[in-house]
């Protein structure tokens, strides 16, 4: 791989730092490097496709998993080449140096965000850091609001229904796997579609040390969706049940504040109340729409408590 990296940057002083992680499964990994000539580092995402050892942890080794697995790193590439320049400094993601694919798989080197100044990382939220994160959601879906995700997932997310049917076969029968369909379909049907992160979870985040400012990485499951799907999804991976309860209208509130103060900053044309509205609405159906895939994947997930369940049922009485 070095020598790929030499040759893809021009540049023969590169060493290998350390390895960061393995990707999920099998697919690759993420590895730190520098050149010693520029003195600067970057990281490098090594996808590897055709690998025969590939293993789900959960044991969802189908060809399903693998196919969605295949595109969720082409959606990445695109991402990085078609989208990530038009980010603003307040929904920050890395910058692509450069990319490189091959039959057997893709080569992406980023800016290493540790060296930019978002070297803290937390495993869990207090409102401060979930305020950062939100601030982040709600600029990325002010920024690319009624975006067509061409070449992206025309469903953002990796758990929504479609793609997803072993999970959904696997939960035991109840009013949640009977109304999946009709929840889905509320989801997609929304009028107000942006550009979802698609896995804005606490560990995809980047804090600065003062911890005023965030980046986020992974963008395998970026495409179209209502934001507020984002927004459940986060704050689920942030906050436990007495915090979810605590905070759930500041939660509400503050998305939508920073969400129609970076609108008006981008000159976006469009009825607000009538997005609130709709987003309001939609919240408990996010929540109700992670809980099935939930039940499905990994009924013991620690996500899974009173507030997820409280928001199922609300849910399952409007729909």
């Amino acid at each position: 791989m070095l020598n790929n990296i030499e040759n893809l940057l021009k540049d023969t002083s590169i060493k290998e730092l350390e390895t960061l992680q393995s990707l999920w499964s099998g697919y690759g990994s993420i590895v730190r490097y520098v050149s010693l000539l520029s003195n600067q580092s970057f990281i490098v995402k090594q996808i590897q496709t055709d690998n025969e050892n590939l293993r789900h942890p959960r044991g969802w080794n189908t060809s399903t998993s693998h196919q969605r697995k295949l595109k969720s790193y082409q959606v990445e590439l695109t991402f990085y080449q078609q989208y990530a320049k038009q980010t603003s400094e307040l929904c920050k993601v890395p910058e692509l140096i450069a990319s490189q694919t091959a039959a057997d798989g893709y080569l992406l080197v980023l800016q290493d965000l540790d060296a930019a100044g978002f070297q803290m990382r937390t495993k869990s939220g207090d409102m401060p850091t979930v305020k950062l994160g939100i601030r982040w959601l709600a600029n990325f879906h002010a920024k690319f609001m009624s975006t067509n995700a061409e070449h992206l997932w025309q469903q953002g997310g990796y758990w929504h229904l479609s793609t997803r049917q072993d999970e959904l076969a696997a939960m035991p029968n109840s009013r949640l796997k009977q109304a999946a369909s009709t929840l889905d379909k509320q989801l997609q049907q929304a009028k107000f579609q942006t550009l979802l992160h698609g896995d804005a979870k606490l560990e995809n985040m980047c804090f600065n040390q003062q911890n005023n400012d965030v980046a986020l990485v992974d963008f395998q499951y970026t495409g179209k969706g209502a934001g507020i799907i984002d927004l459940a999804y986060f704050v689920g991976s942030a906050f436990h049940q007495p915090e979810l309860e605590l905070y759930h209208d500041d939660i509400l509130n503050d998305y939508f504040l920073q969400l129609k103060t970076a609108l008006d900053a981008n000159n976006t044309t469009l009825n607000f109340a009538e997005l609130e509205q709709e987003y309001r609405q939609l919240y408990p159906i996010a929540w109700a729409d992670f809980h099935r895939f939930l039940l499905g994947w990994n009924p013991n997930s620690w996500k899974i408590n009173s507030y997820i369940e409280a928001m199922t049922e609300q849910a399952l009485k409007q729909s």
